[in-house]
């Protein structure tokens, strides 16, 4: 099992030297070449990974990565000027795009219920993708890229309340356990996310003094990560977003006097779990 999915890595490490230089070379972008190396070696053309499972569930890791690194760069003054991009062109957008393609759907013939929730799906946007093709393109940090940070923003917030409603939309569900079971979920989402910014308030800036007084950069690193995956578990244990969880960690710790060290030792662990990720996709 554990030589499998080693052989699995190699081949996808193997594929991306190959690959994504090229890509790069041609002025398409990494993740265009992630993406194309992938489908080579994917099921559809030499299927030397048939099952890329266990590879995308560990390559995850870049994705909590690549939000906690974003977050750093965002100070909480910072997030209080993006507010009304946040609340309001991501609202706008959210608003038209669910409307509209709940519409189609429901033409197509399925019910409002359901229409409600594929018009909301599809209108989403892949975080991940998009933000790392602004930052391979240095956009993130322009007036563009920051109106798109701002909408993806605001999609992952929204996506909390509807994944906590899409199980009760059957009318018989909801009929049968009342309003009970979302508010629990409600209230387990509410206090994960007021202990995680309670708890990194108080607790993240002497974790990262203890660390940095050991001067071993191992300790250092190590105690990133785990503020990093400690975070996205506690937001996935409530139901959350796992990248949401490391983005908010990740703005706790954008006035810290530590933050260029982390994003430091952050960086290749990132980079690499994210072309694994979009490979694997």
């Amino acid at each position: 099992m554990a030589s499998g999915l080693l052989i699995n890595v190699l081949i996808f490490l193997a594929a991306a030297v190959l690959i994504v230089p090229v890509f790069k070379r041609l002025g398409l972008g990494e993740v265009l070449g992630y993406l194309a190396a992938g489908v080579v070696i994917g099921p559809s053309v030499l299927a030397l990974v048939p099952d890329a499972e266990g590879v995308l569930q560990f390559s995850q890791v870049g994705i909590v990565l690549l939000l906690f690194v974003i977050g750093l760069e965002l100070k909480p003054s910072r997030l209080r000027v993006m507010r009304k991009a946040v609340f309001g062109f991501g609202s706008l957008q959210v608003s038209v795009t669910t409307l509209l393609l709940a519409l189609a759907a429901w033409w197509l013939g399925l019910s409002p219920a359901a229409a409600l929730v594929v018009g909301f799906s599809l209108g989403l946007c892949s975080t991940p993708l998009v933000l790392h093709l602004l930052g391979e393109r240095k956009e993130l940090q322009t007036r563009h890229g920051r109106h798109a940070f701002a909408l993806l923003l605001f999609q992952d917030l929204a996506a909390i309340p509807v994944l906590a409603i899409v199980p009760l939309l059957a009318a018989d569900a909801l009929m049968t356990n009342g309003a009970a079971p979302l508010l629990r979920e409600v209230v387990l989402a509410a206090g994960a996310f007021a202990g995680l910014i309670v708890g990194g308030r108080f607790l993240l800036r002497p974790l990262f003094h203890y660390a940095a007084a050991t001067r071993s950069r191992e300790v250092f690193a190590g105690t990133a990560l785990l503020v990093v995956i400690g975070a996205a578990l506690l937001m996935e244990l409530a139901g959350l977003s796992m990248a949401l969880g490391a983005f908010i960690a990740g703005v706790l710790l954008a006035d810290s006097e530590y933050r260029h060290n982390i994003e430091a030792d952050i960086e290749p662990y990132r980079g690499l779990l994210l072309g694994l990720f979009f490979m694997a996709v």
